[in-house]
């Protein structure tokens, strides 16, 4: 019996900008077939072989939440970390999610527990790259 992937999901503004965003930014796959707008609906990209990221319009995510506000951009309740590998993969994935869109909220720096650098993607949802994993 194959277990079904975790699904983390976060609201977003625009369908298409933020499918290009995680796309070519990211560089993640996408997962399903386009829908009439070119976007896979769900939008979904899978992270790894257990965790998928879903992006759902605001109004819809409020409504799958209970109605409950949705957090306003440059408001966070979480962030997503990731681990590139080496410092220069940091490097480069935060100035690839840069170029298409992101905003830098810390430059690529040694930290006491590893090299990592932080921004936040088109709709500001706080993303942290490292070059190890996070601490336990």
């Amino acid at each position: 019996m194959t277990t079904p992937p975790v699904i983390i999901s976060l609201p977003i503004a625009d369908r298409r900008k933020a499918f290009a965003f995680y796309s070519a930014g990211l560089g993640l796959q996408a997962v399903g077939e386009p829908a009439d707008d070119g976007v896979p609906e769900p939008l979904q990209f899978q992270l790894n072989d257990g965790i998928r990221l879903m992006l759902i319009p605001a109004g819809g995510f409020g409504r799958v939440v209970g109605n409950r506000e949705v957090a306003q951009s440059g408001q966070s309740e979480c962030f997503i970390s990731i681990t590139a590998g080496s410092e220069s993969a940091v490097d480069q994935l935060v100035r690839k999610a840069q170029q298409a869109g992101a905003t830098i909220v810390t430059d690529p720096t040694q930290q006491p527990w590893g090299y990592a650098g932080t921004f936040t993607d088109l709709d500001g949802h706080v993303w942290q790259v490292t070059a190890a994993s996070p601490p336990d």
